[in-house]
């Protein structure tokens, strides 16, 4: 089957594809201004944040790895992974009922504008700081799993080094970006949420054609096949797939990740109103429950199907999905795979590379606060920004190339999360507390924190009897900040600050 969809059909695949999303922001993009750059002038339809949502929440790594991770042994076995999802219903409730809110009241264009009204200058810089370290590492990580499945599958036919295969896939996405921001990735990932679904659909459909099921009969392959299980309560908190460790990790995920994160709440912060965006948030938390249902259903269905053909499970699952697609179904299937893998890799990394663009014209340059300079100096401005940070993704995504050490890249991917910790505890001090801090030592607390945490999750296992953290670092580290400022608090004599009372 692979020989049919030849390495020229995929490259025209891909070639076609950004032509759209080119198309796409010619069209959205004239006439743009900064504002609709950041925001889209607030004028977003909200049904179309809330489903191009999806596909930037699900990112590439989510497209191949949670299928894998069904028939896999250790965390996100089975149908353990809903577990998360569920917590991340908890987490969506509280962006869309307290931060939004907050956001919409105090007019924001970044979000970390917040941490700079309640606390100071440091803790608004240090906030946008660690946004701009975790979205650089995280970005460049899931366009570097795209990059290499590109680079086997296509480019190593051409002789084509990896270095200009990843160069041409941040060129493109630059070009589509860098005019109209926000107003225009509004509507391209809408395109690419659709590609990621019907490349799943399709792989269903498909599979379920060679096992001669139709709907309700691979539901109930599923639901028998002793991968569908999906709460773990009999582990206890050892095991890494422990329902509360996994509900309660996906609630603070998703408030740090979606909440905290300037690349999501910029889509949020472009609807006309808060009351839309609160819609877009609500629709949206529903459609993403059920489309990683379908995920999960997917990969139930690939061991299925695998087992069924005598095919042997590749040694890292994460190859289960592309292995099947493009080798053992119809040369169609693998053309959906293809399409669902780049709009998984770039509705994630646009809106990435817009939003690191954001945060260091307004955070670091000040564009909200500038008198001095024209519209159009700030959009030149904004283009050389724009070309460094792409720039930038571009080395980081060689570097991890040059490690070629998978160990090494998970490291790196995971200390990326670290980040978000003082981010959670910043905001939560914030809002639910009346206190001050000592502005200028708040960079060392943020600092203290993640490394004490991580060397408190790398040993927990010795101190406290076998108990693993895992996700709930991020809890650890956000309670490690939250003392650290309470540490450095005072009682103002007259305060006017946002916080929960």
């Amino acid at each position: 089957m692979l020989a049919q969809l030849t390495p020229e059909g995929i490259l025209g695949i891909i070639g076609l594809y950004f032509a759209i999303l080119i198309y796409i922001s010619w069209r959205t993009s004239r006439n743009a201004s900064n504002e609709d750059f950041f925001i889209a002038g607030r004028q977003s339809p909200w049904p179309l944040v809330a489903f191009g949502m999806i596909g930037a929440s699900l990112s590439g790594v989510t497209f191949i790895s949670v299928p894998g991770a069904v028939g896999a042994e250790g965390l996100n076995r089975d149908f353990s992974y809903l577990q998360m999802v569920l917590g991340y219903t908890l987490g969506y409730a509280f962006i869309a009922l307290v931060l939004l809110p907050l956001y919409y009241r105090l007019q924001l264009t970044s979000i970390y504008t917040y941490l700079g009204q309640r606390f100071g200058k440091v803790s608004y810089k240090t906030g946008a700081a660690f946004f701009l370290l975790s979205r650089t590492i995280g970005a460049a990580f899931r366009l570097y799993l795209v990059a290499i499945v590109l680079q086997k599958f296509v480019m190593d036919h051409y002789g084509i080094p990896f270095w200009a295969t990843v160069l041409v896939t941040i060129v493109l996405i630059w070009i589509y970006t860098y005019r109209g921001g926000i107003k225009t990735i509004v509507w391209t990932d809408t395109l690419q949420t659709a590609s990621m679904l019907i490349a799943v659909i399709a792989t269903i459909w498909a599979i379920g054609n060679a096992l001669e099921k139709d709907l309700f009969g691979l539901i109930d392959m599923v639901h028998n096949s002793g991968y569908a299980k999906v709460f773990f309560f009999e582990g206890g908190w050892q095991d890494p797939n422990n329902f509360f460790k996994q509900f309660f990790s996906g609630a603070l995920i998703t408030i740090v990740m979606t909440g905290l994160d300037q690349d999501m709440m910029q889509k949020n912060l472009s609807c006309h109103n808060l009351r839309d965006a609160q819609k877009n948030m609500f629709s949206f938390t529903l459609t993403l429950v059920l489309v990683n249902v379908l995920f999960l259903m997917l990969g139930a269905l690939l061991y299925l199907y695998a087992a069924n053909i005598g095919l042997s499970i590749p040694e890292r699952s994460d190859h289960l999905f592309p292995t099947i697609a493009l080798n053992h179904l119809s040369p169609i299937i693998g053309i959906f795979f293809v399409l669902g893998l780049i709009a998984a890799a770039y509705s994630s990394a646009d809106s990435a590379l817009t939003a690191l663009t954001t945060s260091f014209c307004v955070d670091f340059l000040g564009f909200d606060a500038d008198e001095h300079h024209s519209e159009a100096a700030q959009q030149r401005l904004r283009w050389f920004v724009h070309i460094g940070f792409s720039l930038l993704l571009l080395v980081v995504i060689i570097a991890f190339n040059a490690l070629n050490n998978d160990a090494v890249i998970n490291q790196l991917f995971r200390a990326a999360s670290y980040t978000y910790g003082p981010l959670l505890g910043l905001f939560m001090f914030g809002m639910l507390t009346p206190w001050k801090v000592r502005d200028r030592f708040v960079w060392v607390v943020c600092l203290l924190a993640p490394a004490v945490s991580y060397y408190i999750d790398t040993y927990s296992a010795q101190l406290m009897n076998g108990f693993r953290f895992g996700f709930l670092t991020l809890a650890l580290n956000g309670m490690l900040t939250f003392a650290g400022l309470w540490l450095l608090s005072y009682t103002p004599a007259d305060t006017n600050d946002d916080h929960i009372t």
